[in-house]
């Protein structure tokens, strides 16, 4: 469990140490350009935060799946 969390931390540290990321698409960057400098980083915020849902709910189902397939395997181990 502490291996995962040294993990998380780094992952999280990334997050919001990085540099500007471009997070729009060509049709959503040329509206972005259009709309000027603030709403623009407003939508690339959005955009991104958007994006963490997805990845948090995929990383949920496969920690319970490892962790799942780990506790199955110890108790296949300890049964013969």
């Amino acid at each position: 469990m502490k291996y995962f969390l040294n993990i998380l931390g780094v992952l999280v540290l990334v997050l919001f140490l990085s540099a500007s990321v471009q997070a729009q698409c060509s049709v959503c960057a040329k509206t972005a350009m259009q709309m000027g400098e603030k709403p623009a980083q407003g939508l690339n915020s959005a955009i991104l935060y958007l994006m963490l849902m997805p990845f948090a709910i995929v990383g949920f189902i496969g920690y319970r799946w490892w962790k799942g397939n780990k506790k199955f395997e110890e108790e296949e181990s300890s049964g013969q």
